[in-house]
């Protein structure tokens, strides 16, 4: 009985997880097919392998749209959404998780309460603030927008961490005669690698993927970003079908592969900061 029980037990484990790898996978599987498929197959929904390889689906997209340019200026902004993010709420939250002083709660619940507040609220005084100070249609005004929006985050993430690392292990480097900064750079930061990490992949996840704010910030194509070659891709050329999920492909693919080689980390940074916290 043990045993049939067990077996049963296995089987529905197996199957739960058959279930939920399809379902992750197989929306970003079908479109990867339909990348290589002639727009017939793609009508007519036909699923499995295409019948042939059409690599002219991926030349037609990079003909249609321009997204090598859109592909520079999203490495651009990731680059620097995600280093100013991670070096600004590295220290902000070494601050908040190893000193105490007055208002410390206060500024706990304001970045709480910004976790709360929808982009969508702040589209037109974003857009004021940012044309106000002649960044509007500039990189750097995503920047800035994004690096703001990523601060909520990262700050929680990295400064529960932080409190899993013992302090023992500051004051010993005090005591060898390490400054506040030496001891922050060469024993946190390096210990804390897998938060950092975590908050990286959430903050390039933002910075990479996107839209809104990406198109009601900038107009031309010397400042837009991915998601909007995307959109402007589709409006303009929505019959061809077989390049637009060429294009999707091209523009999911580097999130998935920093996710992919960042995951050990991820998955560390997380459960240490829950079972901290």
């Amino acid at each position: 009985m043990k045993v049939c029980k067990k077996i049963l037990v296995k089987i529905l484990i197996f199957f739960f997880l058959a279930v939920t790898l399809l379902v992750t996978l197989g929306p970003f599987l079908w479109v990867l097919f339909a990348s290589f498929q002639t727009n017939k197959e793609i009508l007519d929904f036909t699923l499995g392998f295409p019948s042939g390889v059409q690599i002219k689906n991926y030349t037609t997209a990079f003909q249609l749209a321009p997204i090598v340019r859109y592909y520079f200026n999203s490495i651009f902004v990731t680059f620097f959404g995600v280093t100013i993010n991670l070096i600004a709420m590295g220290m902000a939250a070494y601050v908040l998780s190893r000193f105490q002083f007055r208002g410390q709660n206060l500024i706990r619940l304001l970045f709480s309460m910004g976790l709360l507040i929808p982009g969508a609220a702040l589209l037109l005084p974003l857009y004021t603030s940012v044309s106000a100070v002649g960044l509007y249609d500039s990189m750097w005004g995503l920047i800035i927008v994004y690096v703001g929006f990523g601060i909520p985050q990262s700050l929680f993430i990295i400064s529960s961490y932080y409190k899993t690392i013992p302090k023992e292990m500051e004051e010993s480097a005090y005591l060898d005669g390490a400054g506040f900064v030496r001891t922050y750079i060469t024993i946190i930061m390096p210990l804390a690698r897998p938060s950092f990490a975590t908050a990286g992949v959430m903050q390039f996840l933002l910075c990479w993927n996107e839209f809104q704010f990406a198109l009601t910030l900038t107009t031309g194509d010397r400042s837009r970003t991915l998601p909007i070659a995307l959109y402007y891709f589709k409006s303009s050329f929505a019959s061809d079908y077989g390049a637009m999920f060429a294009a999707i492909v091209l523009v999911s693919l580097p999130s998935i592969i920093v996710y992919i080689i960042l995951q050990k980390y991820v998955v560390t940074g997380m459960v240490a900061g829950a079972v901290k916290g």
